[in-house]
């Protein structure tokens, strides 16, 4: 009796944009990035050789460009059945399309033992054109910042990985009825904005080295949470004129700034271009508070929802089984 076909399965974690920390260039170098992984939200994709090249499940027309993408730069068969199981939310600012990619290029390269590194899978699905944190964070998990763009530059290099305290916490504000810029748009919008002044591109950088980097290593959270805030303060005036204001929501904007206010959670913002906003806790039990009583006052929007989550400090996982029958309805 032959084996079974192999099933390789491939799980990798929301993301928050915390912010840039030089969009004026002057240095040869643009962009750069902070990022955390979360716990909570995540993609799922499994791969199994087969008869031709398939998609099911969720995201199954962007599964199949990304597929297309990899099989044609390796020069593979295009003999490869794909599952989305699960996806995180597009247009949320929770890093869906590099999650997704990066999935995908991974459990194919794997199901055909033809395994690259993660940098190489950005490159393979054209991921990385200005922040590297997706990239990092589906490598290892946990605080990443990455250098940015330079001519030389093929993926934004990772510069620190730190480790985020296990006992912190993360409240997200989603809102259904609004999206974050993407696409055109949002092609449109790094095209428009006018270079950051020197000035403001120097205070992010000295927010981060010597605001969010100690306090990371000391686990001081006060620090912590008034730097990320200072930065996001920066990133959504900047931002402001293409997003309409320094949130994409004026109700995720409501919301942070009840939280901040009425719980004094002050690291608070929007993860990229949104519309899902944040704010940072000490601890669980904070985290909890702060949410039960911000659902009973926003209870007359619905669209406006609230969750808890913890940081998660291990990048993507990758496990091999037997493969399951697939599904009929596939996309090819």
């Amino acid at each position: 009796m032959s084996a079974a076909p192999r099933c390789i399965t491939v799980e990798s974690p929301a993301r928050l944009h915390l912010g840039f920390v030089d969009l004026s260039g002057d240095l040869g170098r643009k962009f750069g990035s902070l990022g955390l992984a979360i716990e909570g939200l995540s993609t799922i994709v499994s791969a199994t050789r087969s008869q031709s090249l398939t998609a099911t499940g969720l995201e199954s027309a962007r599964t199949l460009g990304y597929a297309r993408d990899v099989l044609a730069s390796l020069q593979l068969d295009p003999c490869v059945a794909l599952d989305v199981h699960t996806a995180i939310p597009a247009h949320a600012g929770l890093g869906s399309g590099t999650q997704l990619a990066l999935a995908v290029a991974s459990a194919i390269t794997t199901a055909c033992d033809f395994e690259r590194s993660v940098p190489e899978l950005a490159e393979l699905t054209g991921r990385g054109a200005r922040s590297g944190i997706g990239i990092g964070v589906f490598a290892s998990g946990g605080f990443v910042v990455d250098g940015g763009r330079s001519d030389k530059s093929s993926v934004p290099p990772v510069l620190a990985r730190f480790d985020f305290p296990a006992d912190w916490r993360v409240i997200l504000v989603h809102d259904e009825a609004h999206e974050g810029l993407s696409g055109s748009a949002e092609n449109a919008a790094f095209r428009d904005a006018p270079p950051m002044r020197v000035a403001l591109a120097e205070r992010l950088c000295r927010l981060t080295l010597m605001g969010v980097f100690p306090a990371l290593v000391e686990r001081d959270f006060a620090t912590f949470a008034t730097s990320i805030a200072q930065i996001q303060a920066i990133i959504g005036d900047y931002f402001s004129p293409f997003q309409g204001g320094r949130f994409t929501s004026p109700d995720v904007a409501a919301a942070v700034a009840y939280l901040r206010d009425a719980h004094g959670l002050h690291g608070i913002g929007q993860t990229s271009w949104g519309p899902t906003g944040f704010a940072f806790a000490p601890s669980a039990a904070v985290a909890a508070a702060a949410v039960r009583a911000a659902a009973a006052r926003f209870a007359d929007q619905p669209h406006v929802g609230f969750s808890v989550h913890a940081a998660r400090n291990t990048g993507a996982s990758i496990q091999r089984s037997a493969a399951a029958k697939q599904r009929s309805n596939a996309t090819a």
